[in-house]
């Protein structure tokens, strides 16, 4: 029953409100892949969280984790003190994630959001080099603040901003003009007299989430790192949205096996929802002195608990890495006969592992399939800066049957999007 009407978030809240616009349910409940409203109807979500809820809503050994340490009245907040929270969360990431894989990174806890440790990642590799300028790529998406902004494409984005973004220059994506080669592009650019002088950094997503879903392949990412090295810039892994497993193993690079300097963790990191954000730093470049990059809620010990349990849960082996490619399998053999079935969709797929989507360039396409699961109980939502593409963000965990549920759902939209025109 309806407890609240829904109009009080119109007349209480900012107009800056935007998800509940597409969705306009009051939201009461959440489990696993399902997201239940006020009124009990329930929904499959392929959302995520934007991507937040790797292991779906309310993962019960995160929330036994959680509700164990709040009743023993574990801290919460502590700024950047030492807790066993965050000594439990250190030692497992390091056992779980970084000794496997041959790393060696200093953590650091920056603010709770993706653009915090962006932010940290762009001074960071600034005051490391002495240089202001960074390199980031068409259609890139790094965050809201200011000098995330500045590294970020989407012109409405940053029309936001309100004054001049400074000290990043754009370069072309892989596969962003066409045949061209965009790394031999970049490389002129770097030469004597090609306009672009030698940059502090430069900053990647290997799956540009809300760019629409632009996946560069392996031997592009070597590529980019080979120009790195020998121009003496900084190469900063931008994982926020792809990392935690999103494209299959924990870090979205792996499978490229470039070593990047500086990497950006937050969304799932926490496993539950719970702000948190880090950058992986290489440990010659940790330059900072003691409180020169601060922050009030660097330290959420809530997350850092949920975090830790997520690690021992999930990624003590490859398993989820596994379950990760074979659900991505069905995903793109459904979308395959999404397109195949509706040739006036012009569709292609886009994205790796279950960070993956639909394009359409019929202009409103990719927007009517997405408003037409949602009418059907599925959410998603669209990528790229036209909204051309339909955005696919399943949890991980989420069951076979509720997998083959959400693509009939989407498939049933899309049909009739097509039929629509």
């Amino acid at each position: 029953m309806v407890t609240m009407p829904v109009d009080v978030f119109a007349e209480l809240e900012s107009n800056v409100r935007s998800y509940c616009r597409a969705w306009p349910a009051v939201w009461s409940r959440a489990r696993g892949a399902r997201l239940e409203d006020e009124d009990g109807r329930e929904y499959l979500d392929f959302f995520s969280g934007a991507g937040a809820l790797n292991y779906g809503h309310n993962p019960p050994p995160l929330k036994r984790a959680l509700i164990s340490y709040l009743e023993d009245d574990g801290v919460l907040h502590a700024l950047d003190m030492s807790t066993r929270a965050k000594r439990e969360f250190l030692l497992r990431f390091d056992e779980l994630i970084l000794r496997p894989r041959g790393m060696s990174y200093k953590l650091q806890f920056t603010g709770p959001t993706g653009a915090n440790t962006v932010e940290a990642a762009l001074k960071l590799a600034r005051k490391a080099t002495g240089r202001e300028t960074v390199i980031a790529f068409s259609n890139a998406f790094h965050g809201m603040t200011l000098g995330a902004l500045a590294v970020s494409a989407n012109p409405n984005k940053r029309r936001s901003a309100g004054v001049p973004l400074n000290h990043a220059a754009t370069v072309p994506y892989e596969g962003q003009i066409g045949e061209a080669d965009s790394l031999a592009v970049l490389e002129s650019m770097l030469s004597p007299g090609g306009g672009l002088n030698r940059a502090a950094a430069v900053i990647v997503e290997t799956v540009q989430g809300e760019g629409g879903l632009h996946a560069a392949s392996a031997s592009w990412l070597r590529g980019l790192e080979a120009i790195c090295r020998a121009h003496d810039m900084l190469l900063i892994a931008d994982d926020v949205q792809a990392g935690c497993g999103r494209t299959g193993t924990f870090f979205s690079f792996e499978p490229a096996g470039i070593e990047p300097d500086i990497i950006c963790l937050s969304k799932s990191i926490s496993g539950i929802g719970q702000p948190m954000a880090l950058a992986l730093v290489r440990p010659d470049l940790d330059l900072w002195a003691p409180g020169e990059h601060n922050g009030t809620f660097r330290g959420n010990n809530a997350a850092f608990v949920t975090a830790a349990a997520a690690l021992r849960e999930w990624w003590a082996d490859d398993g989820l890495s596994r379950e990760v490619a074979r659900k991505s399998a069905i995903v793109e053999e459904a979308l395959g006969g999404i397109i195949a079935g509706e040739e006036r969709l012009r569709g292609s797929i886009r994205g790796r592992g279950l960070l993956i989507g639909l394009h359409s360039p019929v202009e409103g396409m990719a927007e009517r399939i997405a408003a037409g699961a949602y009418e059907r109980g599925l959410l998603v939502e669209t990528s790229g800066a036209e909204s051309d593409v339909v955005k696919l963000m399943p949890p991980l965990t989420i069951e076979d049957g509720e997998l083959a549920e959400g693509l009939r759902i989407l498939g049933e939209a899309a049909s009739a999007a097509a039929a629509a025109g």
